[in-house]
């Protein structure tokens, strides 16, 4: 007996080298390891390339930011959300 790699249950192997208990197992697995290539793939396509902050700081990225602004104005950028969604849904009030 030995134990799948994903679910870590118990099952008895039908092949050699068999490491999950089913086939929706290893989808499972093969998705989550395509996902974590993608992101790697991604990461090194950026490397000796210059990003900056695309919110108009000029901050210069890092190739393990997956996101086009940096922290500050990331911030920033999630008030600036907040207070409109906030302004919107007071003139939604009044409106009724």
């Amino acid at each position: 007996m030995t134990f799948c790699e994903w679910c870590d249950k118990e099952f008895t192997k039908k092949t050699n080298k068999q490491i999950y208990c089913s086939v929706e197992c290893r989808d499972q697995a093969s998705k989550v390891k395509i996902m974590e290539r993608y992101f790697i793939e991604k990461r090194k396509k950026r490397k000796g390339k210059i990003r900056l902050c695309a919110g108009g700081c000029g901050t210069s990225l890092s190739i393990y930011n997956d996101d086009s602004m940096c922290n500050a104005c990331m911030i920033h950028k999630k008030r600036l959300n907040s207070f409109i969604k906030e302004i919107t849904e007071f003139f939604d009030y009044d409106n009724h």
